[in-house]
């Protein structure tokens, strides 16, 4: 099961077609869906989580907390709004892009890809370019 939250006044458009492509991203990647929670959320509210439970204290676009087991996918994941529509600005893509990306970003730490190291962040683009240019060719 996949859920959409709401913290901020922003709301997904489609967000039917989004909860296909993460199941279908999961299932490429030869993992199961359990449930994944999404919250969509202002700065000051993810600030405060990654002071929190993180202790950074520092803004940042997505936190995942990743209750998966083995490859049954499991968690949640915080995204600001208000970092997604300036990392798009900064990166020079639509917010739309921005948030698939960061949307399926959470998901690929479920099935085990990190982004500690230059190599791992490398792996780590190049499957989210796969999985946003799956969603374009299915859904757009």
């Amino acid at each position: 099961m996949i859920n959409f939250n709401y913290e901020t006044d922003f709301k997904l458009s489609s967000e039917e077609d989004i909860s296909k492509w993460i199941l279908e991203t999961i299932t490429l990647e030869n993992h199961s869906l359990e449930e994944v929670n999404y919250v969509f959320c202002d700065d000051e509210y993810l600030h405060k989580l990654n002071v929190e439970f993180l202790n950074h204290d520092t803004l940042t676009d997505v936190i995942s907390f990743d209750y998966s087991v083995g490859k049954q996918v499991s968690g949640d994941i915080f995204i600001s709004i208000e970092r997604v529509v300036d990392n798009a600005k900064d990166f020079n893509v639509s917010f739309d892009v921005e948030l698939k990306r960061v949307i399926i970003h959470g998901i690929l730490h479920y099935c085990g890809y990190k982004d500690k190291t230059n190599d791992d962040a490398i792996l780590m683009r190049d499957k989210e370019d796969k999985y946003l240019a799956l969603y374009n060719q299915k859904f757009n």
